[in-house]
Order: C-alpha cells, then sequence, then structure tokens
C-alpha cells in the first residue's frame, strides 16, 4: 500500500517540479528585458562606425562574443553566477541592437516600425506559449529537424557577410522568424514534459527565441515598410 501511494505520488510530485521550472522560468525572462532594455539604450548612443569599416569581421566578432557568453551561462547554469552571466549576457544582447535600433530610427516611421516589432515579437511568444501550455502537446519530435534548420540558417547567414545579397538576407529574415516561433513550441514544451529542469537554461532558449523573432521581423518590416526622407 505505501508503494502504492508512492507511485501515485510520483507524477503529481514530477507536476509540481515541472510547474516551479515555468515558473521561474517566466519571472527570469521579465527580468532579462530589463538589462535588455538598458543595453539597447547604450547601444543607440553607441558609434557603431567600426562595422562599416569592418563589414565581415564586426559581425563574426559579434557572433563570437555572443557565443561565449552563451557557452559561460552554461558552465555556470548551477550556480548564481549563472544568473549573473545570463543578465550580463542580455546587457550585451540589448547593445548589439543598437546599429539595427540606429537604422531603424532613422526612417521616418522607425519609431512605429520598432513599436510594431515588439508587438508583434510579444504576441507571437504568448500565443504560442499559451498553445504549449494549454494543450500540453509533446513538440519534442520538431527537435532535429529545427536543429538541422537552425544549423542551415546560420551557415547560410554568415556566407551572406561575405556575398551581402538584399534577397536572401530578406529570405533569412523570414525563415529565421518561422524557426524561432518553432522553437518557442519546443523550448516550452521540454520545460512542461521534463526535458529541461534548469530554469537558467530554460530562460535562455526561450530569450534566444524571442531576440531572433524581434531582430528579424524588424528587418523585414524595415525593408517592406520604411519610410525613407
Amino acid at each position: 500500500m505505501q508503494y502504492e501511494s508512492q507511485v501515485i505520488a510520483q507524477p503529481g510530485s514530477l507536476a509540481i517540479e515541472q510547474n516551479r521550472v515555468l515558473r521561474n522560468t517566466y519571472l527570469m525572462l521579465a527580468l532579462t528585458m530589463v538589462p535588455t532594455i538598458i543595453g539597447a539604450f547604450v547601444g543607440l548612443s553607441t558609434n557603431f562606425s567600426f562595422m562599416a569599416q569592418y563589414p565581415i569581421m564586426a559581425p563574426l566578432l559579434m557572433f563570437a562574443v555572443m557565443m561565449g557568453m552563451l557557452f559561460g551561462v552554461s558552465a555556470l547554469r548551477n550556480s548564481v553566477w549563472g544568473i549573473a552571466m545570463l543578465l550580463g549576457f542580455t546587457f550585451v544582447a540589448g547593445w548589439f541592437l543598437g546599429p539595427i535600433l540606429q537604422v531603424a530610427l532613422n526612417l521616418k516611421n522607425g519609431a512605429q516600425l520598432v513599436g510594431m516589432a515588439a508587438g508583434g515579437t510579444g504576441l507571437i511568444f504568448f500565443g504560442l506559449a499559451t498553445l504549449a501550455t494549454v494543450t500540453k502537446k509533446d513538440f519534442s519530435f520538431m527537435g532535429k529537424f529545427l536543429f538541422i534548420g537552425l544549423v542551415l540558417l546560420v551557415i547560410a547567414s554568415l556566407a551572406n557577410i561575405f556575398f551581402a545579397i538584399p534577397a536572401l538576407s530578406l529570405t533569412l529574415s523570414a525563415i529565421a522568424v518561422l524557426i524561432f516561433s518553432a522553437y518557442i513550441l519546443f523550448d516550452i514544451s521540454r520545460i512542461i514534459h521534463g526535458g529541461e529542469t534548469n530554469y537558467v537554461m530554460a530562460t535562455m532558449a526561450l530569450y534566444l527565441d524571442i531576440y531572433n523573432i524581434f531582430v528579424n521581423l524588424l528587418s523585414l518590416l524595415m525593408a517592406f515598410s520604411g519610410e525613407r526622407d
């Protein structure tokens, strides 16, 4: 009888743990927006002229910095330093928004486009997060397809740094929005079904989804709706 009660209690305990991870992830995700916004304001006042001087090396250097910090978050994920590293990463990520925000805000309707990109990103996240949470459907089957798509996207994006083909850039932005939207379903599903039990790593995954959707959505809006003087 005691054994049966333990077996029955286990699923309930697991559900409580998963809900705790999801709750902590959402709280941490909200907190990461603070250093991101601060970093973005710093980025707006930063002179990124070196990017024009080194159009290939500058993006590669920024990519390398972000990857290095991501590895740092992963290595420290089980300590308070993991949280500090995550917040530091989001500040740097916000600062790296400087170039695209500077270009956007130089457009006549730039502020509106930034607001639309932020609003659209929010709608995508909350819509897909609600879908994954309410349906509790297991989207883990998407993992391999999304990973392959992400690898191809990164390779194509790095190649386009050298070729700088505008049409390809827009195509990659549209594909990126789709891939990272699907990753929201995948990442939240992993938390709900116990595939991710560390809320620092869960937060980092969802933050990257949101960040990449915003950047690529803003790029598309600037290309198709930007009003230049």
